[in-house]
């Protein structure tokens, strides 16, 4: 369950990541507030994670989620370059993640 946890965070990251964009730096009240709001869930699903996976992986596994996904929504949303070369470092972070739950014992 607490990968399921900090999956959902790591989403929820993604989410006020891409809501800062959104809210001109806190300048429209309603991006503004869904980004607060995503902000505060992503960081107490990620501390509810915490209680059972290693920081270190916790950590690594929520930013790498989070870089993912904003990455490709900026690809998607904002026109950002997708580069064979930026899409296989997204790749190689992906990765990274499913080698940190393939070798973590929670």
């Amino acid at each position: 369950m607490s990968w399921f946890i900090l999956i959902v965070a790591g989403i929820f990251e993604i989410g006020w990541a891409v809501g800062l964009k959104y809210s001109g730096g806190f300048t429209r009240l309603w991006p503004s507030i869904g980004t607060l709001g995503a902000m505060s869930v992503s960081v107490v699903l990620l501390g509810l994670a915490m209680e059972q996976l290693p920081v270190g992986t916790a950590y690594a596994v929520w930013t790498g989620v989070g870089a993912i996904g904003t990455a490709l929504l900026g690809i998607h949303l904002f026109g950002d370059p997708a580069s064979v070369a930026r899409l296989a470092c997204l790749a190689l972070i992906a990765a990274g993640i499913i080698g940190l739950k393939l070798v973590s014992s929670s």
